[in-house]
């Protein structure tokens, strides 16, 4: 994957999605304030304000994901 791949879901109206990365690791994208791109990183926050730092070049799929739960 690559950032423009990223940018390209983040475009137009929002379907919450998970990014699997090349170990398996899947990181939830519920919204587009869960997640920030930079030109060489993709930092993913989850719900309780943990980030994870992403190469790209480890990001292996984006899969469509179901929305989160209401609380």
């Amino acid at each position: 994957m690559t950032i423009r791949d990223i940018q390209a879901r983040l475009t137009g109206a929002f379907v919450p999605f998970k990014l699997r990365t090349s170990d398996g690791a899947e990181f939830l994208v519920p919204h587009r304030e869960f997640i920030f791109l930079t030109s060489k990183r993709v930092v993913v926050a989850n719900a309780e304000g943990y980030v994870n730092v992403l190469d790209p070049l480890h990001i292996v799929s984006i899969e469509e994901a179901r929305p989160l739960p209401s609380v």
